[in-house]
């Protein structure tokens, strides 16, 4: 892959140190440890050192690789802490009681939005800080398998790693909302707290807020809880949990299956969305299983990846403060909760085959009164979602390659060093982008695409299309590629034509191999 990849655009933010503007770049991929170093060694702060971050008006900025950029106007300042508290030099009386202002104006304006009264409020403040407390006093131990949760065999509930932040409230412009609905959205152009923001109101617009009952604030909670627990991963991570969620936000639209499915059926779909790849170490079911990894021996080699996605869901949802649920029928709940088990453990490609030829078998005569067939659906609908990205405009498509071949290769880079088997398309050594993209387009996206538009034959024009697009796309580069491969027979002028050609495609990132 080429370095000019926008998934290589470092990130860039300024600090005021000592009066002075300090420019600092890193990689998105970095993590929030080595972020907080370098903002130390930038501050002529200790290393080691507890530090925050705060903006010009004394906001607490979130130190990660998705924080918000800011510019030489406007920036931002790191305090050492001091034994869990703010050192002497942190932030101003003034600074206090205006962050406080805000904080409280945030609250108070949501709330009113949501019509929750005055008691509800306090209650809101007083779950939060019990849960803070929580938090801080439970330790965060791990397992030998690279996941955030303590698996032990004790019987204590799983809990979030950390505490979850507040966010800012944004309001959607008609616009957005109506990008929303449609395949060809850019999901590169939202901050997290953004993404957040659309997966809540996707949440209200589709009416499962009301028909849940389900209480505002725990919402948002639920969502932060979510946000949290996906890993910095190149590829699966939480900008991939709200591509789907917006992919399956955008099919229930297109489809017009408010009009087909019931709210439940709705609320089914959006939540595996969300949820469907929780926690995700960043290494396939396949690694899991030939290095015998922890998962791999819990679940018995079968979807170790997905049954754990599915685990992680419902511990954030057994939290009372993150259960969306909460208001639900206990018998309802029990079919909810296994119908999104059911979807998540669809996602496992190994069981692609199984899957798409059932619902061949349907389509023809479906029916969307039996439950088999609803069930079936939704299970293609989440797969379709979960692997969608060539349906979306080249310039938006094309990142995500870049993303998953880089996870492939630390994948395949870590089973060369362990001994262990290497697929040949996760081999760095072996790989091309239009070799990895056309065979699975060309036998898995449009074949089960085209199966769908049977039943929603409005899918064609802004679904399907593009995937043959996309193939025809990677064909083109694949042939120039070949060409450029057989040397042996050219003139001089040919060759030095031939160079200057792979020297272009591997600098727009459509060559991997030198």
């Amino acid at each position: 892959m080429g370095s000019s990849s926008s998934s290589y655009a470092p990130k860039t933010i300024y600090l005021d140190v000592d009066g002075k503007v300090q420019k600092v770049l890193f990689s998105r991929h970095c993590s929030p440890c080595d972020i907080k170093e370098l903002l130390c060694s930038s501050s002529n702060i200790p290393r080691n050192t507890a530090i925050m971050m705060v903006d010009a008006d004394g906001a607490i900025i979130s130190i990660d690789p998705t924080m918000p950029t800011n510019n030489p106007n406007s920036l931002y300042k790191v305090i050492p802490l001091s034994a869990g508290q703010l050192g002497a030099d942190a932030l101003t009386p003034q600074k206090r009681k205006t962050c406080f202002k805000m904080c409280c104006h945030r609250l108070l304006s949501s709330s009113a939005v949501e019509g929750l009264k005055v008691v509800e409020i306090e209650k809101c403040k007083n779950d939060l800080k019990k849960l803070r407390d929580e938090m801080t006093s439970r330790a965060g131990g791990r397992v030998n398998c690279p996941c955030k949760y303590n698996f032990s065999d004790d019987g204590k509930k799983l809990t979030p790693r950390r505490d979850v932040p507040s966010y800012p409230k944004y309001t959607l412009s008609q616009e957005t909302i109506e990008a929303l609905k449609k395949p060809t959205f850019d999901v590169w152009h939202w901050e997290h707290n953004e993404m957040l923001s659309c997966l809540e109101y996707m949440y209200h617009d589709l009416g499962l807020v009301k028909e849940f009952n389900i209480n505002p604030i725990t919402l948002k909670r639920w969502l932060l809880g979510i946000q949290e627990n996906y890993r910095s991963n190149p590829f699966h991570n939480f900008r991939h949990c709200f591509c789907v969620s917006q992919m399956m936000y955008g099919m229930i639209h297109l489809c017009s299956l408010q009009e087909k499915l019931t709210l439940t059926d709705l609320g089914i779909l959006m939540t595996a969305a969300v949820c469907h790849d929780l926690d995700h170490p960043g290494y396939n079911n396949t690694y899991q299983i030939n290095a015998r990894t922890d998962l791999a021996v819990r679940y018995n080699d079968i979807s170790p990846l997905e049954n754990h996605h599915c685990a992680v869901a419902f511990q954030i949802l057994s939290l009372p403060e993150c259960n969306i649920f909460a208001n639900v029928d206990p018998e309802a709940y029990k079919q909810i909760r296994q119908a999104i088990i059911t979807l998540v453990l669809a996602t496992d490609m190994a069981r692609h085959g199984e899957i798409l030829d059932s619902f061949k078998h349907k389509v023809d005569n479906f029916d969307f009164t039996n439950d088999e067939h609803v069930t079936c659906l939704k299970m293609v609908l989440i797969k379709c979602c979960d692997i969608s990205n060539e349906v979306r405009p080249t310039e938006v498509a094309e990142p995500w390659v870049d993303c998953l071949l880089e996870e492939y290769f630390i994948q395949s880079d870590r089973e060369k060093s362990e001994g262990l088997p290497v697929a040949p398309f996760m081999d760095r050594d072996k790989v091309t982008k239009p070799t990895a993209q056309i065979g699975f387009i060309k036998f898995v996206l449009i074949p089960m695409f085209e199966t769908v538009m049977k039943l929603f034959p409005q899918i064609e024009e802004i679904m399907v299309q593009p995937l043959r697009d996309s193939r025809d796309h990677y064909e083109e580069l694949k042939q120039i590629d070949d060409a450029m491969t057989e040397e042996t027979d050219l003139c001089p002028l040919c060759f030095v034509w031939t160079e200057i050609c792979r020297e272009d495609l591997r600098n727009r990132g459509l060559m991997v191999k030198a």
